[in-house]
This record gives structure tokens, C-alpha cells and sequence, in this order.
């Protein structure tokens, strides 16, 4: 139900730069709207749905840093296909990939709701039901916020650890996609949380994702 219209089931899905609050305006989004919420929740799903251990997902997730992956001007690694157990890549970086976006994917044909990262925006490709949202801050804004969270970080700990996860999430994106992960054509909104307050950017949402479903 949005503004009291009953729509098909939708998804949200959220990209977003370290300390500009996108996780949390996504659980925000999560509880006004009453659907479900997911982030780490689909490296367990994909565990399940492929019987690979939890803890090699991990290899595939946007906080862990292997450079080795990434290499510059590579085209999309990710095919969909799902690689079989008898095969020496099904515990491959792209296998485990193709697992989150099989859960992904299927997540979005049984039911509405939010998902944080994971290049879920390119995995659910053009389908209609899919609200994709950049959010962004200027950098000065998320370093106050990253030493707000992080209380031991001093400023410079604070400016360092936001561009290497910023540059991780850019290289992650790349190279599972094929494009550049803050391009404002890879979104339907992108929004400077800064501009508005995470109370006011939850309502430019809902009120875009009313019109979008209509």
C-alpha cells in the first residue's frame, strides 16, 4: 500500500556513498513502508539457496577488499549464470555473485522491498517495479558523520577510511557491472541527503515511488 493505493509488489533498491546515511534512510523506507529490509540478510540467503558456506560469500561482499578482482576498463564479469557444483569455479568471486543476484532477483518477483548495495539496481535490470536510488553527500558532510559513528577516528582517519570504501564500492560496481557506480543515468533519484534530512529524504521517496508505480 503507498498513499493508500495498492500497487504490485516493488523494490527499492539503494546505492549510496559512506556516511550519507543510504543505509539508514533504506531501513527508514523499510519500516514506513512495512516490507522487508536486506543487506546482510542475502549473504545467508545465498548461503542457503546454494549450500556454500556463509563465510565464502564474504569474498563477494562490498566491505571486503580484494583488488585482485578489479581490473580497470574491464567489461561486466557478471553473466547470471549459475556455475554447477561439479564445476572448479562454483566458489568463484562470480559464482558467488550470481548466487546474491539469483536471491535478488527472486526477491524482487515475490515481494516488495528495500536492498542496500550488492549492485542490485544493474541485477534487476529494467524491470518496472524497481525504484533505484543513489544517495550522496558532499564529502565534509560524510566525514563528520563517518566520526560520529566511528567515535575513535580523528578527522584524517575519518577522510581515509571514507575514500577507500568509496573507491572499493566504485571498483566492486565496476567490475561486476561494466559501469561507474555513481553515474546519475544508473539511478531513477539521486539524492543529496545533506540538502534534506533523512526524515525529508524518506518522503521524496515515497512520494516518487507513488508516481512511479501509479
Amino acid at each position: 500500500m503507498i498513499g493508500g493505493m495498492t500497487v504490485k509488489n516493488y523494490v527499492i533498491t539503494i546505492a549510496r556513498g559512506y556516511g550519507s546515511g543510504g543505509r539508514t534512510i533504506g531501513k527508514m523506507l523499510a519500516k514506513e513502508l512495512d516490507i522487508h529490509y536486506y543487506d546482510q540478510e542475502l549473504l545467508r540467503m545465498a548461503s542457503d539457496e546454494s549450500g556454500i558456506s556463509e563465510s565464502l560469500f564474504a569474498r563477494a561482499d562490498e566491505k571486503l577488499k580484494t583488488p585482485v578482482l578489479f581490473k580497470a576498463g574491464r567489461k561486466s564479469a557478471y553473466t547470471g549464470e549459475i556455475i554447477p557444483p561439479d564445476s572448479v569455479d562454483f566458489t568463484s568471486e562470480q559464482n558467488l555473485f550470481n548466487y546474491q543476484a539469483k536471491v535478488i532477483r527472486d526477491l524482487a518477483e515475490k515481494e516488495s522491498c528495500v536492498i542496500v548495495g550488492r549492485c542490485a539496481d544493474f541485477i534487476l535490470g529494467e524491470r518496472e517495479n524497481v525504484l533505484r536510488l543513489y544517495v550522496h553527500a558532499p564529502f565534509e558532510y560524510c566525514v563528520k558523520k563517518a566520526m560520529e559513528v566511528h567515535a575513535s577516528f580523528d578527522e584524517e582517519e575519518a577522510r581515509r577510511y571514507i575514500r577507500r570504501i568509496d573507491k572499493y564500492r566504485r571498483d566492486y560496481y565496476r567490475y561486476f557491472t561494466g559501469r561507474d557506480w555513481n553515474a546519475a543515468e544508473n539511478y531513477d533519484l539521486c539524492i543529496n541527503s545533506s540538502m534534506l534530512g533523512w526524515d525529508k529524504c524518506v518522503a521524496l521517496v515515497k512520494a516518487y515511488l507513488e508516481i512511479k508505480m501509479a
